[in-house]
């Protein structure tokens, strides 16, 4: 009987570790992926966003920081993919035709950020942005120009990118939202554009 009894309060103790470990590591249990949890801490605590060099499909240089007082739409992208970076494209494309006029460039501004600076030269910015309508003006396509900031900038925004057998890359995608005061502060699905517009509206 007492063995009987220490093999069920080491199975209640082993249960109640493991529900704690859980519960940490999900946060809370409401995070069961890294994606969750990377848009759970973001709408905590937004995060602070490197100081990078970026070179646009025009040869123009700027930063994130220069947009202080408007809200950045962020993509991460690389110009020869043809999976999700379509997506990321067409969603994109469709937050740049809905959004007023008057918001466009003056208060909300997209940006296309590529994580394949190397080959990714004003070029094959160019033939991005033509592909799919970005403007040079309020909707931007960019490459970090300094080796070490694309790995601040994939850091920052929380977002994994591995070369795969094909030349080409895997990486999550998502809209990155920064807000005025220039941090990250929301992360949102690529295929919740109704959601997102709607949310940048109403902030207005």
């Amino acid at each position: 009987m007492k063995i009987v009894r220490r093999d069920l309060f080491a199975t209640l103790v082993v249960a109640v570790l493991g529900t704690a470990t859980l519960a940490w590591g999900s946060d809370g249990f409401s995070a069961f992926t890294a994606e969750t949890a990377r848009r759970q801490q973001v709408l905590r605590a937004p995060r602070a966003l490197p100081t990078a060099v970026l070179e646009d499909q025009d040869g123009r240089r700027l930063t994130l920081q220069d947009f202080a007082g408007k809200r950045v739409v962020v993509e991460f992208i690389y110009t020869r993919c043809d999976s999700v970076c379509l997506t990321l494209g067409t969603a994109f494309r469709q937050i740049h035709q809905r959004l007023p006029e008057a918001a466009r460039d003056s208060d909300i501004v997209l940006l296309s950020i590529s994580f394949d600076p190397q080959r990714d030269d004003p070029a094959a910015l160019r033939s991005y942005a033509g592909r799919f309508g970005a403007d040079g003006e309020s909707w931007r396509v960019v490459r970090p120009l300094a080796s070490d900031d694309l790995p601040a900038l994939l850091a920052a925004f929380g977002v994994v990118v591995i070369p795969n057998a094909l030349g080409g890359f895997e990486h999550n995608a998502a809209l990155h939202l920064v807000g005025r005061d220039g941090r990250l502060s929301e992360i949102r699905d690529l295929a919740a554009v109704d959601a997102f517009l709607a949310d940048l509206e109403a902030r207005t």
